[in-house]
């Protein structure tokens, strides 16, 4: 149960990836090379200028990877705390006296809190797609 929404999660990044590539990445990655190659191709700059140049052109394309790294990055966070919170409690209710019975309960009761935040977060990409996105266009305006 807990693995089937495990790679429920990772399908939906999976697919938002795929998302903010198609529609954004490669567009960014094209215009950083093409003024890469365009610095390079200036034979009036010297070695400080095109490295200068080829630099300020990448420049946008680090910040984009680094805003959706750190969007995962806190995407990470809020679903291992989301079942952090779910191990807190199940550890909150078994005792030395916890039968096998209630503890088998306590883990069918885990892997739903678990499950559940699988679910909760899932919903949460469509948000975190039109974040990175704005952010992707904003910064796509400026190369």
């Amino acid at each position: 149960m807990a693995e089937l929404a495990s790679a429920k999660v990772k399908d939906a990044i999976t697919s938002m990836l795929e998302e903010i590539d198609r529609s954004c990445m490669r567009r960014m990655q094209g215009r950083m090379h093409r003024c890469a190659a365009n610095c390079c191709d200036n034979m009036d700059l010297s070695i400080d200028q095109v490295n200068a140049c080829v630099e300020t052109c990448s420049k946008s394309m680090g910040e984009a990877q680094n805003f959706v790294q750190n969007e995962l990055n806190n995407y990470q966070d809020r679903i291992q705390r989301c079942a952090q919170s779910c191990q807190d409690n199940l550890r909150d209710k078994i005792s030395p006296s916890t039968s096998e019975t209630q503890i088998a309960a306590y883990k069918k009761d885990f892997e739903g809190c678990v499950v559940n935040c699988a679910e909760t977060h899932i919903q949460l990409v469509p948000a975190m797609l039109k974040r990175v996105k704005e952010f992707l266009n904003r910064t796509t305006d400026q190369i």
